[in-house]
């Protein structure tokens, strides 16, 4: 298994609403200079902040599955096919953009944090199918509670989210000095983002550590049941997104 981490610095930045919006980005958009261009259809990933309010006026997307996350605070949505909702803390909402349409975004704290995340399924395909807006609270998704851990399944395996790529996310917390086992299927890659805590991923000889606001990629040509172990002086919460390492469709040239 391939193990790699990425320090904040080797990601990309970026801000909305005259810098009351703040953004890290593990993987950023063509042109803005993040180490990690893309994983498998995972195209963009943004981890967002604001203090007390930011507003993103209305802007167009197409093909892309769009999946915002709250992480705390609420995200206000609406868009040109006539949704007006809220979303709050532990919630998703997603926009399977298909032949287009339009979003606005209001993030409110205080202390409001999120994700926006980008999954690419075949756009030639994409832009055929209509756009489609669904969210879901936090209590629709499946949250397994065990000895050191817990683990909140966001897509997969009794999650309400579906969608046409192949992807799989959790929210994962581990409390200090506990290990949580993640099996990683033969030809799948899994994108890391530690947003709190320190750790370290450990398989077989391999050991890999990390460190608060850390992205790492772990990937494997076989099976593998990878080790993450939380360090001793706070609790681990660390976000995992698994995809297919190689598509059976063309992907969009990124630089």
């Amino acid at each position: 298994m391939k193990i790699d981490v990425y320090s904040p610095n080797q990601q990309a930045v970026g801000a909305f609403d005259g810098g009351k919006i703040t953004e890290q980005k593990p993987i950023g958009f063509p042109g803005e200079n993040s180490v990690v261009k893309r994983v498998g259809p995972l195209f963009y990933w943004a981890w967002f902040h604001t203090k007390t309010e930011g507003f993103i006026p209305e802007h167009p997307h197409q093909a892309f599955e769009i999946i915002t996350y709250v992480v705390q605070g609420k995200a206000e949505h609406g868009d040109s096919l006539g949704t007006r909702s809220v979303v709050e803390a532990g919630g998703a909402q997603v926009m399977q953009t298909g032949s287009g349409a339009y979003h606005e975004e209001r993030f409110i704290g205080p202390d409001m944090e999120g994700f926006q995340i980008w999954f690419e399924p075949y756009l030639k395909e994409a832009l055929k199918r209509n756009p489609t807006y669904n969210q879901y609270e936090h209590e629709a998704f499946p949250l397994v509670v065990q000895n050191g851990y817990q683990v909140k399944t966001v897509i997969g395996e009794g999650a309400p989210i579906h969608l046409v790529a192949d992807v799989k996310m959790w929210d994962i917390r581990v409390k200090p000095g506990m290990v949580y086992n993640h099996t990683i299927p033969a030809g799948y890659s899994v994108a890391a983002l530690a947003i709190r805590g320190d750790g370290a991923w450990q398989e077989k000889e391999t050991t890999a550590s990390f460190q608060q606001k850390d992205f790492i990629t772990l990937s494997t040509e076989v099976e593998t049941e990878a080790a993450l172990q939380a360090g001793t002086e706070r609790e681990l919460q660390i976000i995992l997104i698994q995809v297919p390492t190689e598509t059976d469709y063309p992907l969009y040239p990124k630089r």
